[in-house]
C-alpha cells in the first residue's frame, strides 16, 4: 500500500485549530485527512479517533445514527486535552459508498436494520479497512493511541495491522429517537460495547427559520 503525503495547514474549528493533513491512497484514488493538535510526537499515548466519513451524519446533521456527534465529541476532548489525532478515512457506509448507503437507508425505512439492509444489498456487515492507518500514524510520529471508539472489531483490525492501541476509551453520545434501533443493533449484532443507557442524549441544533 502507498499512502502519499500531500500537504498540511491550519484549520480553526469551534474548539481548536487544528493542523489538516491530507493523504492519497495511490491505490484507490481516495483522498483521507488527519487532524492533529500539540504535540503527539513524544513517545507517549496519543488520545485519538479513526472516524470513517458520514456525509450524512457529519455534514448534513442526520440523526439516523451517531457519526456526527461522535466526530464533534471527539474534537472536543481532543481540544480540551490540548494534545491528539483524528483518522478521517473517506469510507462511506462502513465501506459500501454513498449511493449504496441510500439504498441501504430505504431498505432499513421499511424495516430492516443495518445490517441486514447491507446484506440484502449483497455487501457484508462492515467493509471498512484500517491498514491505511498505519503509513498515516507513521508520518505524523504517533507511537500509539488512547483510542476513543465503543468497536472492538476496529481495535482489532488496528492492532492486528500494526497500530498500538494503549486504551479504548467509550464514546457514548448523540441518543435520539432516530437513532435507537441503530444504536442497539451496533450493540447486538456488531458487538458494539455500549449500552444505550450509557449515552448522553443528542443536542438540539439552533436552527434559524426563515419566515
Amino acid at each position: 500500500m502507498t499512502i502519499r503525503f500531500i500537504a498540511a495547514s491550519k484549520l480553526p474549528t469551534p474548539w481548536a485549530t487544528f493542523t489538516m493533513h491530507g493523504f492519497e491512497d495511490e491505490a484507490t484514488g481516495k483522498d483521507h485527512i488527519a487532524l492533529t493538535l500539540g504535540d503527539i510526537t513524544d513517545g507517549e499515548p496519543v488520545l485519538g479517533r479513526v472516524h470513517s466519513e458520514c456525509l450524512t451524519g457529519d455534514a448534513l446533521f442526520s440523526m439516523r445514527c451517531d457519526c456526527g456527534y461522535q466526530l464533534q465529541e471527539a474534537l472536543k476532548r481532543i481540544a480540551n486535552e490540548g494534545r491528539g489525532v483524528l483518522l478521517y478515512l473517506r469510507q462511506e457506509g462502513r465501506g459500501i459508498g454513498l449511493l449504496n448507503k441510500i439504498r441501504a437507508y430505504h431498505l432499513q425505512d421499511e424495516g430492516a436494520d443495518t445490517v441486514e439492509a447491507n446484506e440484502r444489498l449483497g455487501f457484508g456487515a462492515d467493509l471498512r479497512r484500517y491498514d491505511l492507518c498505519v503509513p498515516m500514524l507513521e508520518h505524523l510520529g504517533v507511537a500509539s493511541l488512547r483510542l476513543m471508539t465503543n468497536n472492538p472489531r476496529k481495535v482489532e483490525a488496528l492492532t492486528r495491522d500494526g497500530v498500538t492501541v494503549a486504551e479504548r476509551l467509550p464514546i457514548t453520545t448523540g441518543l435520539n429517537p432516530h437513532n435507537e434501533q441503530y444504536l442497539a443493533t451496533k450493540a447486538g449484532k456488531l458487538g458494539h460495547m455500549m449500552a444505550l443507557g450509557d449515552f448522553t442524549q443528542a443536542s438540539d441544533i439552533d436552527i434559524e427559520r426563515k419566515p
